[in-house]
């Protein structure tokens, strides 16, 4: 005899038929929706075969913010019967359903702002920003403040952490590309005018607070590039506007004679006229 090793067919994948059974019965199937009410049922979109003799019936979906969505009625029915029963009920998304965004864990979803007052935010042990207290901070202002205390923080700023909230200061609106410090003069920058306030350790040659009492960055941390109209060597010139002093002009083109009446008795015509002045 010949080799008779193992011999292999390809396993053909069939479409599944749709049962006409199953697909007519698409009242059956509305009436499977009992989650809402049946105004809540919108037209019949389609059926589709899942399997011998099991199909899915899909309604339109009217509930208010689910457009798009759709109601899936899986229907079956048991072989030389024509009685048709339900498998189940769900609402799904259509392809152009509206949908919420992903879900993101909680510190995922925090943005500036959002701590409020009463409100805790815990800091992960694992959080790279930070680092152990009894490790050297790579930041000398840190170390030495240590030092001369004799105490130390649980945590400190570690390396990322810095450069992570340096980078976040700079492309914020207090570093140099901010609307307020592209406006300024280009002389008007925060590292030299006189309300600038530097921070301490590493942070001390790029980044420093504002002290001044009129710059809407007052109290604020701002990059040594950035700049504002409220620089400490700003000087406005009053513009000189020069008087011209205009001649007199007297006209004289005409004389109109005025006849000065006395009255009786105040002036003698033979009296000498008095000299001008008081003695």
């Amino acid at each position: 005899m010949g080799n008779n090793g193992e011999v292999t067919r390809p396993v053909s994948t069939r479409a599944a038929r749709l049962d006409q059974v199953c697909a007519a019965a698409v009242e059956v199937a509305r009436a499977g929706i009992t989650e809402v009410d049946a105004d809540d049922v919108g037209d019949h979109l389609q059926v589709v075969a899942e399997g011998d003799r099991l199909v899915t019936h899909y309604f339109d979906c009217r509930l208010a913010g689910y457009q798009g969505w759709r109601w899936a009625v899986t229907v079956t029915r048991v072989p030389r019967s024509r009685t048709v029963t339900i498998c189940e009920t769900v609402l799904l998304p259509g392809p152009d359903a509206l949908l919420a965004p992903g879900w993101l864990p909680w510190q995922e979803r925090l943005k500036p702002g959002d701590l409020g007052p009463g409100d805790l935010l815990p800091t992960s042990p694992e959080d790279e920003r930070l680092a152990p207290g009894y490790l050297l901070s790579d930041d000398p202002a840190v170390e030495e403040t240590a030092w001369e205390l004799g105490l130390g923080r649980t945590r400190v700023l570690s390396r990322e952490g810095r450069a992570d909230a340096a980078q976040r200061w700079y492309d914020g609106d207090h570093g140099p590309t901010a609307a307020i410090s592209t406006a300024a003069p280009a002389a008007a920058r925060c590292g030299t005018c006189g309300f600038y306030l530097p921070l301490a350790g590493a942070m001390r040659q790029a980044f420093g607070a504002c002290g001044n009492f009129y710059a809407p960055d007052d109290g604020r941390v701002v990059s040594a590039d950035h700049g504002c109209g409220a620089h400490s060597e700003t000087l406005i010139e009053a513009a000189e506007t020069a008087v011209e002093d205009l001649p007199t002009v007297y006209d004289d083109s005409a004389v109109e004679a005025m006849s000065v009446s006395r009255a009786p008795g105040s002036v003698e015509s033979s009296e000498p006229a008095e000299p001008y002045g008081h003695s």
